[in-house]
């Protein structure tokens, strides 16, 4: 079966809104070699200080697919940043914790940092914490997890993944916040299923959703099985 390529499905002047699929780094990082969104974007990516991550606004983890928003040039660069700093991003994704929450509602409000003695994890009230605010509902109670839709009020670093492991409900496929391994999927089971913004020239209102990819609904769907 082929990989998943990276999907373009907004592209104009300032800006373009890509469908990432798993596997693939958005940015050049000490401990990865290989190819980035980055370099298969370079043509159409533009502003930014950090040479290395030019345009880039906000970041995908390796093993998450779905969309994410970057600039073209140092204005919409600096707009779209400003939106995601002041909250104005809407960040919507799918995950399938494990075991089954309690409550089909709630927030997660606990800071986020390195963890101490492990440092590719994150851990609430770690090195460094920041605030960190996760809001989900559940969308459906399956027989040994939970299928969840997610909002981030803030963006930290694996925020999504160190928050459901601190509650007791790591995210399915991710072991290194405890998940249990299922389904064949081979990372954790998150997808960044919707993206909506102002756009930083022309102040319209964008909304973009991605599907479930194939492996996410194959995986879903064996979950259902009692």
């Amino acid at each position: 079966m082929a990989e998943p390529q990276l999907r373009i499905v907004h592209l104009d002047e300032a800006l373009a809104v890509v469908d990432k699929p798993a596997g693939l780094v958005v940015h050049p990082a000490p401990s990865h070699t290989g190819s980035t969104l980055v370099d298969e974007l370079a043509e159409i990516l533009g502003g930014g200080g950090d040479p290395e991550r030019p345009g880039i606004v906000h970041r995908l983890d390796k093993g998450t697919s779905g969309l994410l928003v970057v600039a073209r040039d140092d204005a919409a660069h600096a707009a779209l940043q400003r939106q995601v700093r002041d909250r104005e991003v809407e960040r919507i994704y799918l995950a399938l914790a494990g075991g089954r929450l309690s409550s089909r509602t709630g927030t997660i409000d606990a800071p986020i940092g390195r963890a101490s003695r492990q440092r590719h994890r994150m851990a609430v009230s770690g090195a460094a914490s920041r605030q960190a605010r996760t809001h989900f509902e559940v969308l459906e109670l399956l027989p040994r997890e939970s299928y969840v839709q997610v909002r981030l009020e803030t963006g930290r670093t694996h925020q999504i993944r160190a928050h459901f492991a601190a509650i007791g409900h790591p995210l399915t496929g991710d072991p290194t916040y405890g998940g249990a391994e299922r389904y064949e999927l081979g990372r954790q089971f998150l997808h960044a299923h919707r993206l909506a913004f102002e756009h930083p020239v022309s102040g319209e209102r964008l909304s973009f959703e991605s599907p479930l990819p194939g492996d996410l609904e194959a995986a879903l769907e064996a979950a259902r099985v009692p």
